[in-house]
């Protein structure tokens, strides 16, 4: 018995020990990334913080850097949101709901599941190619805000169908056994019950991926986004460019001023994320306290 116990002394203290060296591993790890990132950030706002004033949003880009902005690249980057955001959010939340809800658990489902959980990992780069083939080509919208729109909604859509389905997952099913017990369809249990429950979710995926696709470039560069625009998109068929398009720009001239404006945009862009995903904490707080 005396050996028992101190052959589970030796065992505790050996778990104890590869606790704490694994604890500190962990530490070291997340400090270097930390720090690495913080090292970018400063470096960034140094760099651009002279070229962080009005202009930067007023004006339009230029070839002289004294005077060069993003008005058009800023807008442009708005505009393709505001046509993104309700498409992928109907067709996104929408096969979501099929899949989880309605769809019978057989093979074809399991094979949809798997190849939607694969898009949502392939390169960007690959989506511009299909948003080529397709839009531009194949429907002849050329080079424009539509085209660059609807090729970053089938960039971010399985991102969106992945985060919708854990989160109408997460739903208890004591929930929706008690909506059909107050005789309740299907249609109305899933809209009054799970839908409201899984909201939080829904709407962390969905701005989430919105702050993926705005800092995408490769796509937009694929389908022939401009990289020098002076003006600001009227119509849906007009051609456009966005913060990312412009920051490349600018950081592939030779002028160190112009990499200045670059790392201006960088902090826009940063900005723009950093709203992005305060409203998605926001938003997911606010539902959980009304369910």
């Amino acid at each position: 018995m005396t050996g028992w116990k101190q052959d589970d002394r030796k065992r505790v203290a050996n778990r104890r020990r590869t606790d704490t060296v694994l604890k500190l591993l962990f530490l070291v790890a997340t400090s270097i990334g930390i720090l690495a990132l913080m090292v970018l950030i400063i470096d960034i706002v140094m760099d651009g913080l002279s070229h962080f004033k009005p202009e930067l949003f007023m004006n339009y880009p230029s070839r002289r850097p004294s005077i060069a902005g993003m008005k058009s690249a800023i807008i442009g980057s708005i505009y393709m949101l505001l046509i993104m955001l309700p498409v992928s959010f109907v067709f996104g939340v929408g096969a979501a709901i099929y899949l989880e809800e309605y769809a019978k658990k057989n093979r074809l489902t399991r094979i949809f599941q798997l190849n939607i959980s694969t898009l949502a990992g392939v390169p960007s780069i690959v989506y511009g190619i299909l948003g080529l083939t397709l839009f531009v080509r194949w429907f002849m919208l050329e080079r424009s805000l539509i085209a660059g729109a609807l090729t970053m909604t089938l960039l971010v859509l399985p991102i969106i169908i992945v985060a919708s389905q854990e989160a109408l997952k997460s739903v208890p099913k004591a929930r929706r056994d008690a909506s059909f017990a107050l005789g309740a369809n299907k249609w109305q249990t899933v809209s009054r019950s799970v839908l409201p429950s899984a909201l939080p979710g829904i709407l962390t995926g969905v701005i989430l991926a919105m702050s993926r696709a705005i800092g995408e470039t490769a796509p937009l560069v694929m389908i022939g986004a401009l990289t020098y625009v002076a003006f600001l998109p009227e119509k849906l068929t007009d051609q456009f460019t966005v913060i990312p398009i412009q920051i490349y720009n600018w950081i592939s001239r030779p002028q160190t001023e112009f990499h200045e404006l670059a790392a201006a945009g960088i902090m826009v862009l940063l900005i723009m994320l950093l709203l992005m995903n305060i409203t998605a904490i926001l938003l997911r707080n606010k539902f959980q306290k009304n369910i």
